[in-house]
């Protein structure tokens, strides 16, 4: 159903979860797909490895988000090997720690930014002169969500930097139009990934699973096809809008 023969997909924060399915998926659909680590890089070569396996040309980029120059030189890896990048994924963050708003610290309050939204900017900025010059890009930012719900408990910060995300995405939507270069937002709801294992317990995601109409979590693959729709030629029409992927947890 979809083509992406000859495309190159760079999927940042693929090691595991969303972004290794997105990755996977990606291959299996033609595409030359580039996985993105940083901490976990045997997790990282992993997801390579299955992308290599599926048929898909690869590349591992290895690097901190929140770090400009690491960002720069990662995109110059994918240039030297690709000559251009035709789908931006920003999949990376992560909710670094649950807290109460009065126990917030500085550091938590930057590290929760940076990781979540600063990343998200860093990486837009420097794919976008190459994304210009092909006169053609898609661009798709992960928020959450909790973007829209203020987020579980303690997840208060990691809710406002996905609704960050959010509105970065649809105001760079606006400026890229005449770049032919499309933005467009997934969020997903309470999915079946490390993220719910390491911060949720499992007494708070059976109280979210059962407020689910679906009656379950979802799964990294479901949220995979959103992405290969909003990259794909079908959506040539979609821009500025972001897909909810919460199995009817929250609906518009």
């Amino acid at each position: 159903m979809f083509s992406f023969d000859n495309k190159v997909v760079w999927v940042t924060g693929s090691s595991t979860g969303i972004g290794r399915a997105i990755a996977v998926k990606f291959a299996e659909n033609g595409a030359h797909v580039v996985v993105h680590g940083n901490t976990n890089k045997v997790e990282a070569e992993k997801t390579r490895e299955e992308v290599s396996r599926k048929g898909g040309n690869s590349l591992l980029v290895i690097g901190d988000l929140t770090d400009r120059n690491q960002v720069n030189r990662m995109t110059e890896e994918i240039r030297n090997k690709f000559g251009r990048i035709d789908v931006l994924i920003n999949n990376a963050g992560t909710m670094i720690k649950r807290v109460k708003i009065e126990e917030i610290e500085i550091d938590t309050l930057e590290k929760i930014l940076n990781v979540n939204f600063t990343s998200v900017i860093h990486v837009t900025q420097s794919v976008l002169p190459l994304m210009k010059e092909q006169r053609k890009g898609v661009i798709i930012n992960m928020t959450s969500i909790a973007a829209r719900t203020g987020g579980g408990p303690g997840g208060v910060l990691y809710a406002a930097a996905k609704g960050a995300v959010s509105t970065f995405t649809r105001g760079l939507a606006k400026e890229m139009i005449e770049n032919n270069i499309r933005v467009n937002g997934i969020a997903p709801g309470v999915i079946n990934t490390p993220l719910h294992d390491r911060y949720s317990t499992v007494a708070l995601r059976e109280k979210m699973a059962s407020n689910i109409p679906l009656g379950r979590e979802g799964t990294a693959e479901e949220v995979a096809g959103a992405a290969l729709y909003l990259a794909s030629d079908l959506a040539s029409y979609v821009t500025g809008e972001i897909i909810e992927v919460n199995g009817g947890l929250l609906m518009d």
